[in-house]
């Protein structure tokens, strides 16, 4: 008996029994858009923690950094482990890095008009500034030969009013603008408090210099949309140095580490380095590698590792009691396949008088179990795209993350499951009843009323 000819049988025989073959598919469809809705809110809620711990960084980056920048013992005989222009040239040889870029604070003060503010300029290399999401303007291009500032949304609220004291937190209104006035940049604060407030002996102190930097683009966001670039200027790292150079010439330049002798170091030593890795997949391996040479290394992807296994737990627990509800719909369907056995025990005894090959009889009832899965898993589906919006309309990430974004969210791969876990177990629910058909006696099923 060809494909075909049992498909049509066994849809015959379901339409014979409507209220029993409809019954049957509800509970498929309910156990099926259980297990759609809970795995899909397991999902939600682990994507909206990865783009939550995304939101503060890169996952792809490792923030790489020395104890001994920020103070080395003297009396030591180990030689201080920092940051300079050797290291990174070696983190770049590690497997799976696909760049490092170092990274240099340096304090300095800031003017325009009435307005001055005290913050930092972050010197970083082109693949560094390529990862921060702007919001107008553009980041300096590497050919550049003059000095431009990249500016975070929240710089403007380290500015005060020097004449009332003021902040921005006080005035919101101040006005501060990076794109189309000029901004005075004082590196020599050491100087130019000394200039400010003369002790009255010996040589006045002279005013430092003060540089006008030009802003090549401002970082997305507004005053209150936070990110990990929000409070930091960035500028090109080399075109920093040479700065640094010009203002201090042989004078150490502040923060700095200084030899035994008190004087400057024939090197710059950065603050610490951004490594740049292929795929978040050997993030956790190029961070161990870093740690062996020494060095402290950090990336979000600690925090996300601990956060997909709770996500994973939830979402196991979530598809469980939705696997549940699935598998009373099988007892359904068993019991459902075994009641139409006994209605059908003449037809099949007839079958086998006329000839019918046992493998067909079993299909067909397995056929029918697969259909009734089917159906329910498709009515399943559809049902559980209903309840996913009225989820993401009424509740949403930001109830339960703080994040905007949907909770549940059901994706392809998800879909193609629940309807082929609901075909599978419909199929191995009607496997004991179509063996049972299949091993019924042909005389003692002809002769059954």
């Amino acid at each position: 008996m060809k494909f075909h000819d049992l498909l049509i049988m066994s849809i015959n025989n379901l339409r014979r029994r409507k209220l029993r073959t409809v019954l049957t598919v509800l509970g498929v469809v309910i156990g099926t858009a259980s297990i759609v809705v809970m795995v899909s809110l397991g999902i939600g809620l682990n994507e909206l923690t990865t783009e939550q711990i995304a939101s503060y960084g890169s996952l792809t980056t490792i923030e790489v950094y020395s104890e001994s920048r920020w103070g080395h013992d003297s009396s030591s005989k180990t030689e201080p482990n920092y940051i300079n222009d050797d290291v990174i040239k070696e983190l770049q040889k590690l497997p799976h890095v696909k760049g490092v870029s170092p990274y240099l604070s340096v304090s300095v003060l800031m003017k325009q008009g009435v307005y001055q503010g005290y913050t930092e300029l972050c010197g970083v290399n082109h693949m560094f500034m390529e990862e921060i999401p702007m919001g107008e303007g553009e980041i300096p291009s590497p050919k550049d030969t003059e000095m431009q500032m990249v500016v975070g949304n929240m710089v403007p609220t380290r500015f005060f009013n020097s004449k009332t004291g003021k902040g921005y937190w006080d005035n919101p209104d101040m006005d501060i603008d990076f794109m189309n006035k000029p901004m005075y940049v004082i590196y020599d604060t050491d100087a130019y408090y000394a200039a400010q407030s003369p002790s009255g002996e010996g040589n006045p102190v002279k005013a430092p210099k003060k540089y006008i930097v030009k802003t090549a683009g401002l970082v997305e966001g507004t005053m209150e949309d936070w990110n990990s670039y929000s409070y930091q200027i960035y500028v090109d790292i080399d075109l920093l140095e040479e700065q640094l150079r010009r203002v201090f010439k042989k004078k150490v330049i502040p923060g700095q580490p200084t030899n035994k002798k008190g004087k400057a170091l024939p090197y710059l030593v950065y603050d610490s380095a951004q490594v740049f890795v292929e795929d978040m997949e050997y993030v956790t391996q190029v961070q161990k590698a870093i740690s062996d040479l020494g060095y402290e290394a950090q990336s979000n992807m600690e925090w996300l590792e601990q956060s997909k296994q709770q996500s994973q737990m939830v979402q196991a627990v979530l598809g469980g009691i939705g696997a549940v509800s699935l598998f009373v719909a099988a007892i359904g369907i068993a019991n459902t396949m075994m009641m139409s056995i006994y209605e059908r025990t003449k037809e099949i005894g007839v079958m086998k008088v006329l000839g019918c090959d046992m493998g067909n009889i079993r299909d067909m009832f397995l056929l029918e179990s697969g259909f009734i899965g089917f159906l329910g898993g498709m009515v399943g589906i559809l049902l559980s795209f209903i309840i996913s919006v009225v989820i993401n309309r009424f509740v949403g990430g930001q109830a339960l993350t703080g994040m905007e974004g949907d909770l549940s969210r059901i994706p392809l791969w998800l879909n193609l499951a629940a309807l082929g876990f609901a075909i599978f177990v419909g199929m191995a629910a009607g496997f004991l009843p179509a063996t049972r058909a299949m091993k019924l006696s042909p005389l003692a099923a002809i002769r059954n009323e």
